[in-house]
């Protein structure tokens, strides 16, 4: 099976976005992670590990931008 000139195109212009998406989803889950290693409410903790497995399924599977909606919502749970 031979890549057209365009499919070529348009996988070579996504790749560097699935690096970034990636590594903004490994960073996302070591924040997590420092979270909960720090004193926290008791409320906090079950969003932020729920968050925690969410990204780190979603790593595993390769669905980054799922990933990076679970960082969001440890996010959200962080702010006042």
């Amino acid at each position: 099976m031979r890549l057209t000139s365009l499919t070529l195109a348009a996988l070579l212009t996504t790749a560097p976005a699935f690096a970034d998406d990636r590594g903004a989803c490994i960073e996302g889950i070591a924040m997590i992670k420092a979270e909960l290693a720090r004193p926290a409410p008791e409320a906090l903790l079950p969003k932020l590990k729920k968050a925690l497995r969410v990204a780190e399924r979603e790593l595993g599977e390769g669905e980054f931008g799922e990933c990076l909606d679970a960082v969001g919502d440890a996010k959200r749970a962080l702010k006042p």
